[in-house]
C-alpha cells in the first residue's frame, strides 16, 4: 500500500517543493509554458503538500484568498492512491473553517469527473488556458445570507 500524509505548507517555507511538482506536472508533463504556471499569487494562498512515507513531495494545491482551488499536481507515479482527493478535501476543509460561502476551480476536462464526484458543478461554457481544455467548476459550501431553504 502507498503510504503518504497531507499537511498545510506556505510558499516561504515550501517553494522548492511546491515547484518541484508543479514543474513536474504542468511544464514538463503537460506543457504549460513556464511563464504561465508562475504567478504573485502563491505567497498570499494556502498551499497543501502530500509526502510519501520518505518525505518526499508527490503532490500540491493551493487554495487563494477569494476561494479558488489551484495547481492541483499529482506526480504521475502517485495518481490513482488517493493523493489528489486528500490534497482537495484538506482545502475544502480550510476553505470551510475560514468561513468560504463558495470554491470556485478550473478544472481540466479529463478531471471534471473527479471533481464532481466530490460535489463540484460545471459554472459557465468551457475555455482554453495554456492551450488545455478547462470547465469552471464550483461547490457551495454554505447558503448566501437570506436565503432560505424550501422542504
Amino acid at each position: 500500500m502507498n503510504e503518504y500524509s497531507i499537511r498545510l505548507a506556505t510558499w516561504r517555507d515550501d517553494g522548492p517543493a511546491l515547484q518541484a511538482i508543479r514543474r513536474a506536472v504542468f511544464i514538463v508533463e503537460q506543457r504549460v509554458p513556464e511563464n504561465l504556471e508562475w504567478d504573485d499569487v502563491d505567497e498570499s494562498c494556502v498551499h497543501a503538500l502530500a509526502h510519501d512515507a520518505r518525505g518526499a513531495p508527490i503532490g500540491c494545491g493551493r487554495l487563494l484568498p477569494d476561494g479558488h482551488i489551484g495547481r492541483m499536481a499529482v506526480l504521475a507515479g502517485w495518481r490513482g492512491c488517493g493523493v489528489g482527493e486528500a490534497l482537495l478535501m484538506r482545502l475544502i476543509a480550510v476553505a470551510r473553517e475560514r468561513g468560504d460561502a463558495r470554491i470556485l476551480l478550473n478544472a481540466q476536462v479529463q478531471a471534471m469527473p473527479f471533481y464532481a464526484r466530490h460535489g463540484f458543478a460545471p459554472v459557465g461554457p468551457p475555455f482554453d488556458e495554456a492551450g488545455i481544455p478547462h470547465q469552471a467548476m464550483g461547490l457551495v459550501l454554505r447558503a448566501a445570507a437570506g436565503s432560505t431553504t424550501k422542504r
